[in-house]
This record gives C-alpha cells, sequence and structure tokens, in this order.
C-alpha cells in the first residue's frame, strides 16, 4: 500500500466524519429540562406535595394524642397513674404469655393443624411437629368498621380457631355491608359466589383465610380483608384435601 494511497483513505475519514451529525452532549440547564418534561415535573410536585400534606396531617395528630394523653394522665391521682401503668404493663405480658403458649401448643399438637404466624406472614401446615407446607400470606389491617355509635374492631385474630367450612369458587359468601363501605364503592350484592377467591377457609367466629377473587369487592390486589388472612390460591388448593371441619388453626 503506498504513501499516496493511506493519504487519501485518512482524507476520505475525515470527510465523513465531518458530514456526521455532532451530537450535542451538554447538559440541560433546569429551565430547559422543566420545559421539555413538564408532566413528570408536574406530578413529582404533586406527589411530593401529598406525602409532605400527609406527614404533617399524621404529625398533627400525633401531637393530638400525645397532648390528649398528657391532660387525662394529669387528672388522675398518683395511685390512679400507677393503677394504669400496672394494668397496661400486665396486659402486654399477658398477651406475650399468650402468643407463646399458642406457639408452642401448635408445635406439640399430634394431629394436622394449621398455624398462621400473624408477625411473620406465614402460614404452616403440620402434623406431629413436622413442616409439610409453608405459605406466606398477607395479613388484613386492623379496621374500626360501622357507622357511630355502632361501631366494630376488626383485628385479625390471636389463639386458637377451628375450620368451619372449605369454600370453592362456586360457593357463596355473605359479605358484610361494612366491606362496601370500607372499599367506598356503592353496596353490591350481599350474598356472591367466588367472593372469596377460587379457595377459601371459613373459620368460627368469622375469621376467613381466602384467595384473591375475580369477582366481588376483593378484587383488587392491593385490597386485603381487615381481620382475614389471604393466602396464594395455588397454596390453599394443594392443603384443601387434607382439611376438614374441625382442624386446627392456632394464630400467634
Amino acid at each position: 500500500m503506498t504513501d499516496a494511497f493511506r493519504q487519501d483513505e485518512w482524507d476520505r475519514g475525515r470527510r465523513s466524519d465531518a458530514s456526521r451529525p455532532r451530537t450535542d452532549r451538554r447538559r440541560l440547564g433546569w429551565r430547559e429540562f422543566r420545559h421539555n418534561y413538564r408532566g413528570f415535573v408536574t406530578t413529582l410536585t404533586l406527589a411530593v406535595a401529598l406525602f409532605l400534606a400527609l406527614d404533617a396531617w399524621l404529625f398533627t395528630r400525633y401531637q393530638r394524642y400525645q397532648r390528649e394523653t398528657r391532660e387525662l394522665r394529669a387528672s388522675m391521682s398518683d395511685v390512679e397513674r400507677k393503677r394504669t401503668d400496672e394494668i397496661l404493663a400486665q396486659n402486654e405480658n399477658r398477651l406475650k404469655v399468650m402468643v407463646e403458649l399458642f406457639k408452642r401448643q401448635a408445635k406439640v399438637d399430634p394431629s394436622l393443624h394449621l398455624s398462621v404466624s400473624l408477625d411473620s406472614s406465614v402460614m404452616y401446615l403440620e402434623r406431629e411437629g413436622a413442616l409439610l407446607r409453608e405459605m406466606p400470606i398477607t395479613v388484613g389491617p386492623e379496621r374500626r368498621v360501622g357507622t357511630a355509635p355502632d361501631t366494630v374492631h376488626i383485628a385479625a385474630p390471636r389463639g386458637r380457631r377451628t375450620v368451619e367450612a372449605l369454600l370453592g369458587e362456586q360457593d357463596a359468601w355473605e359479605v358484610p355491608a361494612w366491606v362496601y363501605a370500607d372499599r367506598g364503592i356503592p353496596v353490591g350484592q350481599t350474598r356472591l359466589a367466588g367472593a372469596l377467591g377460587p379457595a377459601a377457609i371459613r373459620l368460627d367466629g368469622g375469621t376467613v383465610i381466602y384467595s384473591l377473587p375475580s369477582v366481588g369487592p376483593l378484587n383488587d390486589s392491593n385490597y386485603v380483608l381487615p381481620g382475614a388472612i389471604r393466602v396464594r390460591a395455588n397454596d390453599l388448593k394443594a392443603i384443601a384435601p387434607n382439611l376438614r371441619p374441625g382442624v386446627a388453626v392456632y394464630f400467634y
């Protein structure tokens, strides 16, 4: 290859590079960014404002509760304050002891049973201390439902329950009226087939262990029925043949 040929190739490459459009790599200023991404900036600003407003509301509520607590304690005598503190401590200790007892009872129960760890969000199928299946769960929140003054505090149970019935997709469930109010939607059918999903367990006392349904007010992956337990449908279907009415379910 001659020197003249190399020079010609080099000149041709320079002309080709010169003809390509140059990419502007300078950084956008805040004004240009806001102009080019106006929708994103607006959405982000609204989200930040919403979070700040929520934080302010929670802080205001916290201060209110603290003030009410101080006022109540100030109106008590020394004996009443001491007695109140003792009762609160006793109730907390009693709950801890009960939880440990139920956990121990579940481990030594020789019959087939379910154990629900609310703090760990896990449900176990067990027999004679052997773990047969472990299932992740979602625990419904505590909620005060109803219309004042006729309200009820709903919370996940603690202690021992028993299975009352196993429900399938074709089985109907009596949907409480407060569920529609809690969802903020108009009241629909009160008795609805498949409202607890493809598989569900109804316990004594009305507590339900259910799967995500495709119909009814519980058909929302972001909503969990207060005081209930939601489990994956394939897990409930897998253990259903081993369950029957009367099987123990331990909540701790």
